[in-house]
């Protein structure tokens, strides 16, 4: 029902954009890991839910169209987790493409507790994938998060991943996010963090910018929350202001208008829609006061 809910609403945007963004001559715009400079862009591919289907020829068939399409277009980063169901074991369908691997920053996460759950976990992620390495490890919801990222810590100086870092998607979980990025030195976060969800704005993604960490936002759509708040709505005149064609790229530029925001990663099932969300990436972003418009229509609506 969700995305069906996405189709009617974007429907009527996507059909003119056929192509468009394919031969876009204009690259996507890139923000920098700050551990180390280098550069991503800009909107990733989220694997929860979207990507939980059967490991099938059949059934990976539109995944693998859509990763293709996101990796021609400019993409390069997919998150996963070992709790997304079949997630990984998609992935690694999808990365068995010739060239594919080498063009993606790859991150996943561990979620148990114990040394030796953890490492055979992280183990059976490389393995579900059929990958060597990995970019990103991060500990999962903060779960044993302190004895957790010591192992993926050792597991970065072995050169089995290239970054570490933690996760959240509930409000309630921000002020121990806030309290674990204090004490411990982190290459990436991962939170919640929308439109009409702005409380990581408050303390922790500010925390991230003053302390060198880059930022993956999760659920920008809030779990298709937003797409039902616009539903039959027309896009204002703000919007088309920063170019957007649909009300997803409104809510990806929003976001995207945080400075201190490295990637979103929207979950993007089909080409159609990765075409769609990565122009939010291209051309204008909000600034402050346009920000500020932006929340108003939302909070109004």
């Amino acid at each position: 029902m969700p995305v069906s809910r996405r189709a009617v609403i974007a429907a009527a945007a996507l059909a003119p954009l056929a192509g468009r963004f394919a031969t876009a001559a204009e690259p996507l715009i890139r923000r920098p890991i700050p551990s180390t400079g280098e550069m991503l862009p800009a909107i990733g591919i989220g694997t929860s839910r979207r990507y939980e289907v059967e490991p099938t020829p059949d059934a990976v068939a539109p995944l693998k169209e859509a990763v293709k399409t996101f990796v021609a277009l400019g993409g390069s980063v997919i998150d996963t987790a070992p709790s997304y169901g079949t997630a990984e074991d998609v992935l690694g369908l999808i990365l068995a493409e010739p060239g594919l691997r080498q063009k993606i920053f790859l991150a996943s996460k561990v979620d148990t507790t114990g040394r030796d759950a953890t490492l055979a976990e992280f183990e059976r992620s490389l393995k579900r994938m059929k990958v060597d390495t990995l970019d990103l490890v991060a500990v999962h919801n903060l779960i044993d998060v302190t004895e957790n990222l010591a192992i993926l810590r050792d597991l970065k100086d072995r050169k089995r991943i290239r970054y570490v870092g933690v996760t959240v998607w509930r409000d309630n979980q921000l002020d121990a996010l806030e309290a674990v990025m204090k004490r411990e030195t982190l290459d990436f976060i991962q939170v919640n963090y929308a439109i009409d969800n702005r409380a990581a704005a408050e303390r922790v993604i500010p925390l991230a910018a003053d302390r060198g960490v880059a930022v993956m936002t999760n659920v920008p759509f809030g779990r298709d929350r937003l797409f039902k708040a616009v539903q039959g709505k027309e896009l204002p005149a703000f919007a088309k202001d920063l170019g957007c064609a649909s009300w997803p790229q409104v809510f990806l530029k929003y976001v995207l208008g945080n400075p201190a925001v490295t990637c979103p990663i929207p979950g993007m099932a089909k080409a159609a829609y990765v075409e769609d969300n990565l122009g939010a990436a291209r051309g204008k972003l909000p600034d402050a006061a346009q920000r500020k418009q932006m929340e108003m229509f939302i909070d109004a609506v």
